[in-house]
């Protein structure tokens, strides 16, 4: 058996597909996966199954929220080596000290051209970022919310994402080493 973490994207948020995680939980498990944990409301799961591709697991787990909610949310499907090379190559360890600030973008794939120029006009004071492969870092210390770079990442990048804040790459990295 494999652990996985899985980062749903755009579940829970502002009344929009929503997706209980008892819900999401119970759905895995009828997948076959096993030890299914979940973390906050807005899509973080670790469990266990099988090796798999994950870009076909992916694939299946949103089918059978869409067959069973009727969305089909963008899956960000990682095992526990991705996860640890996203928290040991954290560019801005002094960032950690205020979590909420530190975003770790998941990318579906490494950008083929990724447009580093735009987004470094759109850099904020005090903004900071670096791509790393698949990843992404953001330093935001004045937050997300007003960012332009945060609002313009994925479209400058071109290929799908998902973000993170720092407290919860952490703590998915702690469920995935307690398996």
């Amino acid at each position: 058996m494999k652990t996985y973490i899985a980062l749903f994207r755009g579940i829970n948020v502002g009344g929009k597909n929503r997706l209980p995680m008892k819900d999401l939980a119970a759905l895995l498990d009828g997948l076959g996966l096993q030890n299914v944990k979940t973390y906050i409301q807005s899509g973080n799961v670790v469990f266990r199954g099988k090796p798999a591709d994950t870009e076909q697991l992916s694939k299946r787990i949103s089918a059978a929220i869409e067959a069973s909610h009727g969305f089909a949310p963008w899956v960000r499907l990682l095992d526990t080596p991705t996860l640890d090379r996203a928290i040991r190559d954290n560019p801005y360890p002094e960032a950690q000290a205020a979590p909420n600030t530190l975003y770790v973008n998941f990318l579906a794939a490494v950008p083929p051209c990724p447009n580093l120029d735009g987004l470094e006009k759109l850099r904020g004071p005090g903004e900071r970022f670096e791509l790393k492969r698949d990843l992404c870092y953001l330093h935001a210390p004045e937050g997300i919310g007003r960012s332009k770079l945060a609002a313009g990442m994925e479209r400058l990048l071109g290929v799908p994402m998902t973000s993170r804040n720092w407290n919860t790459v952490a703590k998915l990295g702690e469920l995935a080493s307690g398996d």
